[in-house]
């Protein structure tokens, strides 16, 4: 099981994006995440008629490491680690560290 999966409100913590709040779009085997509206670049792009695509430069969202963000706590307003605790009726669930509070529900 994952501390961090695809849709979870995630906070980085290094590098120049410090401190911004996004949604997880996309996981990559390797990984790497992206972060919606985080960790933008300028991608030059060539025209392509066949799809209808136009040429010129675009921003996207690049990867980021995993170890470099952290799971967004709304009770604490901060990051937080994560463990993973298997409740009583065997279901495995993710918990914040700071105040044993459930993630998944």
């Amino acid at each position: 099981m994952r501390k961090i999966k695809k849709g979870d409100e995630v906070i980085i913590t290094t590098g120049k994006n410090k401190g911004k709040r996004g949604a997880v779009l996309k996981m990559t085997a390797d990984d790497r995440i992206l972060v919606e509206s985080c960790n933008m670049a300028r991608k030059h792009v060539k025209p392509n008629p066949n799809a209808g695509e136009a040429g010129g430069i675009i921003e996207k969202e690049m990867p980021l490491h995993i170890s470099n963000v952290a799971l967004f706590n709304s009770a604490t307003g901060k990051g937080d680690r994560v463990g993973i605790k298997i409740l009583e009726d065997g279901k495995k669930v993710r918990f914040f560290k700071s105040n044993n509070e459930v993630v998944d529900i």
